[in-house]
């Protein structure tokens, strides 16, 4: 029995070749939806939906089983001896058993892959034969004469797909083995049809320019860039500009194709004397080596070094090391042209990894060698034949081998050692442990070889699709691409000049603009370049503009898709290839801030111990997403993969995320309120620590609030408000202490709530809002939850209010009772002398405030705050020397106000300060401990 599913549906016996397909269209679904999922259980509800949508029948379930019923007569009718055991009931469902020959949808599945494989390894002729007998299978759309359910719409979608990949890897092969008259017209019809695919027209303009129809290609490009501007709002492809680039020059790679111009080595199978046998080896001819990047910008001392490595140790193995990004390939090509003298028999390039990024297996890496070799045909199958032909090509010869992107030392073991003469240069992520060699580590660009790149990138790029900057060259150097580099790749010729960046170094806002932009691109290379691609090409957008767009960290790797989809997928690549268990250490520590970090801030955010979280550490350096410092002792996210990686965390288990949350805030909860009483933190002093922190924990209180960790919010608030108040960091103030206050609701914990709207008034209050500050400070007082402390800070506060409108003995009024009621509340207690300190100032003289602050001192020291204790000092020292500013009074530690009138000059590190104050006492450097 023979089923067809690619066209209408069609059953026919084996012997006679008779139709036997069912008439009724309800059996059809039936039939159709169990050959598309062959050998798998389909289940009744799946079924169920496929025939009737969601409106089934109440006796759907009845007449699935007649239709079940009917279909194993069919088959019984058809093959008595096995008809009836082909539909089997299985949980949940029922399932068809098809032998892979009796269904054409197989037979186009294994001929489409075995003709992928082969055009991957090389072999053309296969590949374009295999990919055409699999596309004759194809009658019209699938299952045109079957009534379509969701399943079967999918399975639509997808096949269709599948037979345009078919077709195009078909058309490439014809290319590759020089066919373009052949597929001219066929291409036409298939642009005309497919108007936005850009593979197609790719294949339309290589084909047209080899005829030497050199404007027709060009038309082509043009009609389909005003087709995708008009229809999607977008510019073609880096390959297809690329392409273009190349048919615009004129270049002449381009007119022949690898059959034709590489001279055709012969490794079929072949007896072993004449494998050994060198003399029966034709020359080399590697294929194109990528030009020189004419954009190279930087790396001056490490491409020095790897030259210098390159010229004094010929032959052997140098590895290029570090995270997705930094620009190995480019810096590894770079150094290979500095060299060229020393390898006359060539350079080749060989990509280690495939389209989706993961490592090639040992054998097809010996099969990608080849190729870049030169080789072409059927090749060996097994990997010590490979190795044998690899060593014929190279024996006596002095070759340079640029491996790229190597997983590890095992994916190199069967091509490593290379003979005597031969060198290979590997980039990889880790360090690669077994090569003999030096090693050379990169990380991101330095801020100004960045803002360089940025800038030489944009200012090249003056006339629409002009150079390429873009990835390698494809192995076999005609643009038609392989399974190691596949698309219209390539560089510039060697000779183009740069020129002068347009900027003028003397506008200085637009030179913050390009620093800016350059931090947002973590100084990778190729996200700068993205930036300067998308700025030419789009002369409307401003670097401004861009800067915007990436501001947001959480939406900077969408941002940059959006710019550049190619990119995108590369910056995400390297977390998606990675094993699930690193990928989830990868989400969960992305959590972190920005910045090194250390293996215990790792087991806080992962929740184990120390040393597994060293081994956590390791396993994504390897991946390529960290880099850890020589001594293992700080380790580092390069800042795109780690925001790439927190973008994932919606993969993660929410219960997972909140606690590796919970554990972060009360790690940074417990850091920050150290700090307070702290003279040094991590060598800073604890104002200077707080200012580098406070971002990161502001990020942090925010992940913490979205997750609905309430107290973990207030806490950590609560840790960070005498830093704010210090610093007069006002709108982080409000910001953080509005979420707490928000989270306190939250809990309905009312002692937490008057705590931060006593906090918040002294925020108005600082910020000259007085009827704000009065009405935070009231709710304080009508909060029945309220401390003593809180309550005596809140009418100090509301004091203060009335002080500043020249009331000083209500304000007076407000605070005494404090000093008769709760004498044991310091905090309180010091805050009424300060009030009336500055009361009996303005309305008695100095001698009479001088009581007052001298009880604000004692009270500081019993408090140990020493930045209240130096406030109530520096006062008392004013009143003994005379020293009273006639215009402006200190009313809280650093907060300055004008006498007859409310003035506030915020300045960093100080809230508000006196303009005469000098550095020496700024409370800033006063300030060792803050509570």
């Amino acid at each position: 029995m023979r089923f067809k599913v690619l066209g209408p549906l069609e059953v026919t016996t084996a012997a006679d070749a008779r139709t036997v397909t069912p008439r009724a269209a309800k059996v059809r679904v039936v039939l159709s939806t169990l050959l598309v999922r062959p050998n798998e259980v389909v289940s009744v509800d799946g079924l169920i939906d496929e025939l009737w949508s969601e409106q089934p029948p109440r006796t759907a379930m009845t007449t699935l089983q007649v239709y079940i019923s009917q279909l194993r007569k069919l088959l019984q009718d058809v093959q008595p001896d096995l008809g009836r055991d082909a539909l089997l009931t299985r949980a949940p469902g029922y399932l068809l058993r098809v032998d892979p020959g009796q269904l054409d949808l197989a037979v186009f599945e294994d001929l489409h892959r075995q003709g992928r494989e082969a055009l991957t390894e090389g072999d053309h002729a296969t590949a374009a034969d295999l990919q055409r007998k699999a596309l004759a299978l194809w009658r019209g759309p699938l299952l045109s004469d079957t009534p379509h359910g969701s399943l079967l719409k999918s399975m639509s979608v997808r096949l269709t797909e599948a037979r345009l990949a078919a077709l195009e890897q078909r058309v490439r092969a014809e290319l590759l083995l020089g066919r373009h008259q052949e597929v001219l017209g066929e291409l036409q019809a298939l642009t005309t049809e497919l108007p936005l695919h850009e593979d197609f027209h790719a294949h339309l303009m290589v084909a047209l320019y080899r005829t030497g129809r050199q404007a027709d290609a060009l038309r082509t490009f043009g009609e389909l860039r005003r087709t995708l501007v008009r229809e999607l709002a977008i510019e073609p492809g880096r390959r297809l500009q690329q392409l273009h680039s190349r048919i615009l020059t004129g270049d002449p790679a381009l007119l022949e194709p690898a059959a034709k111009r590489q001279q055709r080595l012969t490794v079929d199978r072949q007896p072993a004397a004449a494998i050994a046998d060198p003399t029966r080896t034709a020359p080399v001819r590697p294929a194109r080596f990528p030009s020189a990047d004419p954009l190279f910008t930087g790396r001056r001392n490490q491409l020095e070094q790897l030259t210098r490595w390159l010229r004094d140790r010929p032959g052997g193995c140098v590895q290029v090391t570090g995270p997705a990004g930094m620009g190995k390939t480019a810096l590894a090509v770079s150094a290979a042209h500095r060299v060229a003298e020393l390898f006359p028999d060539g350079r080749v390039l060989v990509g280690l990894r495939d389209e989706k990024g993961h490592p090639l297996p040992g054998a097809r890496v010996l099969h990608a060698v080849l190729r870049a070799l030169g080789a072409v045909g059927q090749q060996p199958r097994s990997v010590a034949a490979l190795r044998d032909t690899v060593l014929r090509l190279t024996e006596g010869r002095r070759l340079l081998l640029v491996l790229d992107d190597a997983a590890d030392a095992d994916q190199l073991s069967p091509l490593l050692p290379l003979p005597a003469g031969c060198t290979a240069l590997v980039t990889c992520r880790p360090v690669l442990p077994g090569l003999d060699g030096p090693v050379l580590p990169l990380e991101e660009l330095s801020p100004a070889d960045a803002r360089e790149l940025l800038l030489t990138s944009y200012s090249r790029r003056t006339t629409p699709y002009p150079g390429i900057d873009a990835p390698f060259e494809n192995s076999s150097g005609d643009g038609l691409g392989d399974a190691g580099h596949n698309g219209y790749d390539g560089y510039p010729d060697e000779g183009d000049a740069t020129s002068e960046p347009e900027t003028a170094p003397g506008e200085s806002d637009t030179r913050d603009v390009w620093d800016r932009l350059a931090d947002q691109c973590g100084r990778l290379p190729g996200a700068l370049r993205v930036v300067a691609r998308h700025l030419t090409f789009h002369p409307h957008h401003s670097p401004a503009d861009i800067a915007t767009r990436l501001s947001s960290a959480d939406s900077r790797p969408a941002a940059l898709r959006a710019l550049d989809e190619e990119y995108g997928r590369s910056l995400y690549a390297a977390y998606a290839a990675a094993p699930e268990e690193v990928r989830q250490a990868a989400r969960l520590l992305s959590l972190l801030p920005s910045g090194p970090f250390t293996t215990t801030a790792a087991a806080v955010a992962l929740g184990v111990p120390e040393e597994a979280a060293q081994l956590s550490v390791q396993s994504l350096v390897t991946a390529g997403l960290v880099v850890s410092s020589p001594d293992g002792t700080a380790h580092r996210f390069p800042e795109l993969q780690r925001l790439t990686a927190g973008e994932a965390l919606g993969e993660e288990q929410p219960a997972r995320v909140r606690a590796a949350l919970t554990r972060l805030s009360g790690a940074a909860a417990d850091q920050t309120e150290a700090a307070q009483h702290a003279a040094r933190m991590e060598g800073l002093h604890p104002l200077d620590w707080f200012a580098h922190r406070r971002q990161d924990l502001v990020t942090l209180l925010d992940q913490v609030h979205d997750a609905g960790l309430w107290a973990q919010t207030v806490r950590l608030a609560d840790a960070m408000t005498a830093f704010l108040e210090a610093l007069a960091a006002w709108d982080i103030w409000g910001h953080t202490h509005a979420l707490a206050l928000d989270a306190a609701g939250q809990l309905t914990d009312e002692a937490a709530r008057a705590r931060l709207l006593r906090s918040l008034g002294d925020l108005a209050w600082q910020r000259q809002r007085p009827d704000e500050a009065r009405e935070l400070y009231e709710q304080v007082l009508a909060s029945p939850e309220a401390v003593s402390t809180e309550r005596s800070r809140a009418l100090a506060g509301l004091a203060d209010v009335h002080l500043g409108d020249g009331a000083g003995t209500v304000a007076a009024g407000l605070v005494t009772p404090t000093l008769l009621r709760t004498p044991g509340d310091t905090r309180g207690c010091f805050e009424a002398h300060r009030v009336l300190g500055l009361h009996t100032l303005a309305a008695e003289g100095p001698s009479a405030a001088e009581g007052h602050f001298r009880q604000c001192l004692a009270l500081a020291g019993t408090l140990g705050d020493r930045r209240l204790e130096t406030y109530a000092r520096r006062w008392l020292g004013r009143l003994r020397d005379g020293a009273v500013h006639p215009g402006w009074t200190e009313v809280r530690p650093g907060v300055w106000r004008g006498r007859r009138e409310s003035r506030v000059q915020p300045e960093a590190g100080a809230g508000v300060r006196s303009p005469r104050r000098s550095r020496a006492s700024s409370p800033r450097r006063e300030l060792p401990s803050l509570r």
